[in-house]
């Protein structure tokens, strides 16, 4: 497993990323050799130490994020956090889903959060453009993915429906919803 870490507004010794890489280097057997880590480390204005892990393996995406007093208990706690979400995926993978579900690469750009702004009078402003490739799967899979990546909604290529273009997404009553295109 290939590690990245990143420090935002936080000087950090050596040791806390011998440490870091140490911790997750553990979940290197849920992993095939292109597995990437990236460890970001941050105090938050409370003080809090931050710490959020992102794990790319074959296309699927594993996130945590965990803040504690303690730098270490923040990398203990998200290393937990990331194997109690990984075994519980990886069983309803090979159970329900194909081998390779999850080719599809996402850029960084596209799993930042989204606060959308107020349009001025009359025109409305596109800040951001992304394009990524959509790869067919099912509706189980879309879900999985969305929830690994900590999104509210995913668009895919719904295998059901002959590939037509559908989002998935997350329903304030803990459900999940579908728009499909009728087309």
């Amino acid at each position: 497993m290939k590690f990245v870490f990143t420090d935002k507004k936080v000087d950090l010794p050596g040791t806390i990323h011998s440490y870091a890489e140490k911790k997750v280097g553990k979940l290197d057997r849920f992993f095939r050799e292109d597995a990437t880590a990236a460890i970001t480390f941050s105090i938050e204005k409370d003080r809090m130490n931050k710490v959020e892990i992102t794990i790319r393996s074959s296309g699927t995406i594993f996130r945590v994020s965990e803040s504690t007093s303690d730098m270490r208990a923040s990398i203990d706690a998200a290393v937990s956090t990331l194997e109690r979400q990984i075994r519980k995926n990886k069983t309803r993978l090979e159970k329900r889903l194909r081998q390779g579900a999850f080719e599809r690469v996402v850029d960084t750009a596209e799993v930042s959060s989204f606060a959308p702004e107020e349009p001025e009078e009359g025109e409305y402003r596109v800040v951001r453009s992304k394009t990524f490739p959509i790869k067919p799967m099912t509706r189980d899979e879309a879900i999985l993915q969305m929830n690994l990546l900590g999104h509210s909604f995913f668009a895919f290529k719904d295998e059901e429906a002959d590939g037509a273009f559908a989002v998935v997404y997350r329903r304030y009553d803990g459900d999940y919803g579908l728009i499909e295109d009728e087309g």
